[in-house]
């Protein structure tokens, strides 16, 4: 069972769940009409541009797939395990994703592909930095396997056996948050287009900032008692 959720867990998984939303959105809204936030689909159009022997999409699919396990190595280097805790070096992981979230902008611009990698890689340092809060999975990046627990745990539900309520209020502030980075990023193209990506990479270093606030906060508070 998850003990009760800190503030900074949910606060933040909400905040980054959308941000995964709207790069995700912003891919497919783009010139590639391309998924950066989960591997998935990309490792299909991997095995299909590999059977097609069609060399530029398989240096492209490749190249994304590459960026995203290199922002995930980039995690477990900076955070060095998976384990939700307050006092990891997540401010500093998410200034890097917001930087290159930035990067990714005028790239974007030029229809250049290695815009599309720096965002999967900053999609990947985020997905890797969620990690698990109490046997909870949490992944701020794709939603499969969010939407597989909460089925799960319906089923077990409608079996009768007892679920843990606050997993399911986690998982659907996830989803929800999600959802509506979606829906901001169709909202946000149109005027501005590629730079529509410079919202979510703002709230990445906003939410870094207020961690090491928070974390210096709970830290002093600690000290005092």
């Amino acid at each position: 069972m998850i003990n009760k959720l800190p503030r900074w867990v949910i606060a933040g998984g909400a905040v980054l769940a959308f941000v995964a939303g709207m790069i995700n959105a912003i891919g497919y809204l783009g010139f590639r009409h391309q998924a950066v936030t989960h591997m998935t689909g990309t490792t299909s159009l991997l095995g299909i541009a590999a059977g097609q022997d069609n060399v530029r999409d398989i240096l492209h699919f490749g190249g994304l797939m590459l960026s995203f396990v290199l922002g995930c190595a980039a995690s477990g280097l900076i955070i060095g395990d998976s384990t939700l805790r307050l006092g990891r070096r997540y401010g500093v992981a998410l200034a890097i994703e917001s930087a290159l979230l930035f990067a990714a902008v005028p790239l974007l611009h030029l229809q250049s592909d290695y815009g599309l990698w720096l965002a999967a890689a900053a999609c990947g340092l985020q997905n890797a930095m969620a990690g698990t809060f109490s046997g909870a999975v949490v992944r701020t990046s794709h939603m499969s396997g969010i939407v597989t627990d909460l089925g799960t745990l319906l089923g077990q539900r409608m079996r009768g056996v007892a679920v843990d309520a606050r997993r399911i209020r986690l998982y659907l502030v996830l989803f929800a948050g999600f959802l509506g980075g979606g829906a901001a990023a169709a909202f946000a193209y149109s005027p501005w287009q590629e730079n529509a990506l410079l919202l979510p990479a703002t709230l990445t270093g906003a939410v870094g900032v207020a961690y090491v606030i928070y974390r210096h906060r709970h830290v002093r508070k600690a000290h005092r008692v």
